[in-house]
């Protein structure tokens, strides 16, 4: 049980190219929280849709970062594509929901925190990757 004055859930939604490097995740995520002014042991886990699972620089990053990295597939991120900041037809097309890093970010804050979850830092993208961070209180 948590009381009101308790940091929401904050979590990481991660998209990226095949073969995409580490360095590149985790330049993005840096800028992002940097820009945002969040600490990264404010962040609970990292989240991305199932046809990354074995894309090898997100399971790096959630190694490095000593996070949960967590999979959804495209049917349970599809439920979020009215609160995406963006629609992108391209990702729709390879992988079958609008945004990958913006769903993936509020389907995982939201299961966490069992409470509906919002886009804190809309969609980033940086070479090839994107990022988006939700938080659900």
């Amino acid at each position: 049980m948590t009381d009101a004055g308790t940091a929401p859930t904050l979590v990481v939604g991660l998209g990226c190219q095949r073969g995409c490097p580490v360095a590149t995740l985790r330049a993005l995520l840096d800028q992002a929280l940097q820009a945002h002014r969040i600490a990264l042991h404010e962040i609970k886990a990292l989240a991305s849709i199932d046809l990354k699972r074995d894309e090898p620089a997100l399971a790096e990053l959630a190694e490095q970062l000593g996070l949960p990295m967590r999979y959804f597939s495209s049917e349970q991120l599809a439920a979020y594509q009215s609160q995406l900041s963006h629609r992108s037809e391209i990702a729709f097309e390879r992988t079958g929901c609008y945004g990958v890093a913006e769903s993936a970010a509020l389907a995982l804050a939201e299961q966490l925190a069992d409470a509906p979850a919002k886009l804190l830092i809309p969609r980033q993208k940086y070479a090839q990757a994107t990022l988006a961070l939700a938080g659900a209180a």
